[in-house]
């Protein structure tokens, strides 16, 4: 923070527009340098580099870090303003989500901004490349890599073309001084000998000037093949950083699928590695070293340029059909004549970390798992489509301790023999899927989605496949969590501080503790394999299903942020404490897997308060009935916390059913045969409102009926007398 003291100092002297370049308010506003300055400076980021792909997890990690601190900073602070506008910036930032090697490549020249600042106090610095709103880069850094290699091609080309004139030229005067040496006289001073010595001298020029541009060309050539091997290097980095991308796509980070740019390059620097083969052919005296050097970049593109398109579901089931899409980047550059067959065979973790080996026994059988590179000319693809795809039978491995069969990995293995035009010999290419969990049964699809989720999140770019590591830093879940969660969702409303806390508590087992929990490590096991206390079910169960119940029925009303969401008991008491009766918030049930409830204030038989939560809704209790209506239809709720009439912020999720919020003042009394016992049924008299009663029981009646009606209805249930005598809230549950 020593050098933000000095910094701060040095920034009321400077002015506006060199304040404004150095901190540029789009992208890293001073408020950010400012409130998190010890923690940035406690950070290295001197170390980024914008070619170095591998380290946008660590700069991801940062960038999330940042935002969250932001977003917790923000709601500590008493101020609204300074409140509302780091939560503006903390959403702001969030755009570099798609680009974090550029945020860490930022914020490094920032800080080396500021240091050269404080070195020079006179000097200015040049106006920062970050003053807009970062956009989503191409596939690639930019062209200048290929036109630097293709102006190099061009030079040599140039460079040749000359030596043949010059070669000519030569030849055509060493011709001329043949013919004229039998015309010297006796005496040797007639113009004939002076024109020979003439020509003998230009001759030597001319010498010297082929070998100048035989040696020039040599050069030239050298230059080209490790330029061409230096943005071959950027290109397959890119591919990778494509392929990593695909894979965090699905945990909900930000993925771009466009491959035509990657496949522009792939056929550009194609053609380069022809010319300079060709280039090299042409010298008299063959140069071994650059011609093995273009051979192995050739090899190298031709095989990196095979891509799975479009994953295979990374949760299959056996006998169930499934597609995958395999896509070569070089595919207009296949030789004529015989179809390219690709097939696909199902690996398990040994055999993908062997590749280089043709896999011997097969761990599956595939069905429909060959498909023929074909080209579209309208997208300019060559791809190879596997439509019905489908994993007849699974060998597993011999498991150890208490890992389970959800827990092993597979992938596919797409393979092929191409020829590309212009190359004498075949070459064997393949790729590899992500992993894939293979399950027998849908009830295991849940417990393969969290080795998938584990796997996305928290595998390294380079790893020895599939290997994932046991821990992993809270901070880094609970990105990954909200990723999930809102790209799921589909919403752009995070999770909040309160949220991860909470979440933290209930994953580590410390409701009581109020600390940071960002430093705490997280294991596999306590995500997905032991059962949470006092449940059946572990955390990620438990997630998940909450997760599924927004998606399918709160999406609006999570996004307009009407749900508290994650919240413990201690601190839903604490915060509703002083609110009038009447104030309710919407929260996630914490004990039952898919289930929101509606936790409210009450008045309690001494006269005092106390907070009430009402049976949680799931899944199927909202198909029947909405939530909004669900509220409605609870008059003793009034207002949303903090104040927020219920009838002013639900209104628009209201049906038109008939049912509105005045008939909840009607009271019927409805008698209900309950089978208890089948063969001597009894009565039970309910005194409850219309809409209550209908939404519970509407799936009983034939016809629908007017809520202003009074009616008596004998109909059947699988309800117990004691269950509404000693539960009265199971007609809350709308």
């Amino acid at each position: 923070m020593a050098q933000w003291v000095h910094m701060s100092q040095l920034i009321q002297r400077l002015p506006d527009e060199t304040v404004n370049s150095l901190y540029p308010p789009n992208a890293f506003p001073i408020e950010v340098r400012h409130f998190l300055a010890e923690w940035i400076e406690n950070q290295i980021w001197d170390n980024f580099v914008p070619e170095k792909v591998e380290q946008e997890s660590q700069a991801r990690a940062l960038l999330d870090q940042i935002i969250n601190m932001l977003q917790s900073i923000a709601q500590q602070n008493a101020n609204v303003v300074d409140r509302m506008k780091l939560m503006q910036i903390s959403r702001n930032m969030a755009v570099f989500q798609q680009q974090p090697l550029q945020f860490g490549v930022m914020v490094r020249d920032i800080l080396r901004e500021e240091r050269a600042l404080l070195n020079k106090p006179a000097q200015i610095p040049n106006p920062s490349q970050y003053q807009q709103q970062p956009s989503r880069e191409p596939s690639f850094p930019n062209m200048q890599d290929v036109d630097v290699v293709v102006l190099k091609v061009l030079e040599v080309q140039g460079c040749r073309q000359k030596l043949h004139q010059l070669q000519e030229e030569l030849n055509w005067e060493r011709q001329n001084y043949e013919g004229l040496q039998g015309q010297i006289p006796q005496n040797g001073l007639d113009t004939t000998s002076m024109e020979i010595k003439k020509l003998q001298s230009h001759i030597q020029q001319l010498e010297y000037n082929v070998q100048t541009f035989s040696t020039k060309r040599i050069h030239l050539l050298q230059e080209s093949v490790s330029c061409l091997d230096q943005c071959q290097t950027r290109l397959v980095s890119k591919l990778k950083a494509w392929r990593w991308e695909q894979h965090k796509a699905a945990i909900g980070h930000p993925f771009d699928e466009n491959l035509n740019p990657l496949q522009t390059w792939c056929e550009q620097l194609l053609g380069v590695n022809g010319k300079l083969r060709q280039e090299l052919m042409l010298i008299p005296d063959p140069i071994p070293e650059l011609q093995e050097r273009l051979g192995k970049l050739l090899q190298v593109l031709i095989q990196n340029s095979l891509v799975v398109d479009k994953q295979p579901p990374q949760v299959i089931k056996t006998q169930s059909k499934f597609s995958t899409t395999v896509r070569y980047l070089l595919g207009e550059k296949v030789a004529p004549g015989k179809p390219v067959l690709l097939k696909a065979q199902i690996i398990n973790e040994l055999q993908a970390r062997n590749l280089s080996t043709v896999p011997g026994d097969n761990v599956g059988e595939l069905i429909n798992n060959t498909a023929i590179l074909e080209h579209n000319s309208a997208s300019k693809s060559t791809c190879a489509n596997f439509r019905n795809m489908s994993i007849k039978k699974i060998k597993r491995a011999d498991r150890k301790g208490s890992e389970s069969v959800t827990e092993e990995k597979f992938a596919l293995l797409f393979s092929t023999e191409i020829t590309i035009t212009g190359c004498d010999t075949p070459y064997r290419i393949q790729t590899i899927s992500l992993p894939v969990v293979v399950i027998v049964h849908g009830s295991q699809d849940n417990n393969a989605l969290a080795t998938i989720i584990w796997d996305c999140a928290f595998s390294e770019p380079d790893r020895l496949p599939f290997v994932v590591p046991e821990r992993v830093p809270w901070r880094l879940m609970y990105s990954t969590l909200n990723s999930k969660f809102t790209s799921e969702v589909q919403t752009q409303h995070n999770l909040d501080h309160y949220n991860q806390h909470f979440l933290a508590q209930k994953i580590f087992d410390k409701p009581d503790f109020a600390d940071d929990f960002s430093h705490m490590m997280v294991s596999w096991a306590q995500f997905n394999k032991e059962v949470l206390p006092g449940r059946s079910f572990t955390f990620w169960q438990w997630f998940e299903g909450v997760m599924e119940l927004t998606k399918k029925h709160l999406k609006t009303y999570w996004s307009e942020g009407l749900i508290f969401g994650f919240i413990g008991k201690q601190h839903l008491h604490l915060i509703l404490k002083d609110r009038p009766n009447g104030t309710f918030l919407l929260r996630f049930s914490d004990s039952e897997i898919g289930g929101i409830t509606i936790a409210y204030v009450s008045a309690s038989e001494n006269g005092g308060q106390k907070i009430q939560n009402i049976q949680p809704f799931t899944k199927r209790d909202l198909e029947i009935r909405s939530l909004g209506d669900r509220i409605r239809d609870i008059s003793h709720i009034t207002y949303l916390y903090p104040e927020y009439p219920k009838n002013e912020v639900f209104k628009k999720f209201y049906s038109g059913d008939g049912l509105n919020a005045h008939c909840q003042c009607h009271v019927l009394k409805v008698k209900v045969r309950l089978t208890t016992n089948a063969l001597s049924p009894s009565f039970f008299l309910l005194d409850v409102g219309p809409a209550v009663f209908y939404s519970v029981f509407k799936k009983n009646f034939q016809q629908p009926f007017s809520p202003q009606e009074s009616i008596t209805q004998d109909m059947e249930t699988g309800n117990s007398p004691d269950e509404f005598t000693q539960n009265p809230n199971v007609f809350h549950e709308m």
